[in-house]
């Protein structure tokens, strides 16, 4: 029997499968780690598989840092009917007619993507997470309610057709893409359908990386918070007197700092403070020549 709120902290990377929730994955993390405290950075379909990232114990704390990542998926997108939920498990609601799919060139592919990369306006899929008057968006359309999600900012950095695979009835369209965090791929399927006339929906779904983390990190197992912390935020180790300051929540100077930084700092108004052993001690916001200690893991 797993002990309940076990002495477990770290990151957590999963290759989540097809068919299983965001939250089944954290309720069987906690199972087997035996600690109530877990959560997620950024959820993933049932539909969809691929990079999830788990934060167990303090590295609970780190989650907020890492949803706002971009993250990478590749994807399939069906051109030529649209669905209830903008992908494959969805009602059809409209099937374009076999002239129209076959009209649709090529190079009205291209120049439909191009339309669609960079910052953008995107009106998220009704059936989504998103809350509305203090509710779900998905369980409003499930409840038979009409359903209106405001268009919001999103950022594609990369669309990028690989393969495009034709029938009579539809046109298949692999991608790799980019997006910053917030963006519906669902909804990238429905507006490039939309843009060429003959509607779209998405029909695979697999996220390759979540910021800083990509696939291949599933195989490391548990992450320890510090090497976690290095990875979130631009880090730096600070001097053991600077340590007992911030654990008392007290803002420290610049000149506390050793040597040694990874990432950016001097980019970041957040960083990542270690201490010499590589152990996290906390997440520090730049005030005025100093950092002033915002979340404190010891």
């Amino acid at each position: 029997m797993a002990r309940v709120d076990a002495d477990v902290h770290g990151l957590l990377v999963i290759d989540k499968p097809l068919g299983v929730t965001s939250h089944d994955v954290v309720a069987r993390t906690r199972r087997e780690f035996g600690t109530r405290r877990v959560g997620h950075a950024g959820t993933l379909d049932p539909q969809a598989s691929g990079v999830l990232v788990l934060g167990l114990g303090k590295a609970t704390r780190l989650l907020t840092y890492l949803v706002a990542d971009d993250k990478e998926y590749i994807a399939t997108i069906r051109l030529g009917a649209t669905t209830v939920t903008d992908d494959a498990a969805g009602e059809v609601l409209e099937q374009a007619d076999a002239a129209a799919v076959s009209a649709v060139t090529d190079e009205a592919i291209a120049q439909a993507v191009a339309s669609l990369t960079g910052d953008i306006m995107q009106r998220p899929s009704a059936v989504s997470a998103i809350k509305i008057d203090g509710q779900r968006a998905y369980a409003k359309v499930r409840a038979g309610e009409q359903v209106e999600i405001a268009a919001r900012p999103v950022t594609v950095y990369e669309f990028e057709p690989r393969e495009i695979r034709r029938s009579d009835e539809w046109i298949d369209l692999d991608v790799n893409v980019r997006v910053s965090s917030g963006t519906y791929v669902r909804a990238l399927a429905r507006d490039l359908g939309e843009k060429l006339g003959i509607g779209g929906h998405l029909t695979a779904l697999r996220r390759i990386r979540s910021g800083r983390f990509a696939i291949d990190d599933a195989a490391a197992g548990l992450i320890p918070v510090g090497d976690a912390l290095r990875s979130a935020l631009p880090s730096i180790v600070i001097d053991d007197t600077a340590v007992t300051d911030v654990r008392f929540g007290r803002q420290i100077s610049e000149t506390a700092f050793a040597s040694e930084e990874e990432g950016d700092v001097n980019a970041s108004s957040v960083v990542g403070l270690l201490d010499s052993r590589g152990d996290a001690i906390a997440i520090a916001r730049r005030v005025d020549g100093t950092f002033a200690p915002i979340v404190v893991f010891t």
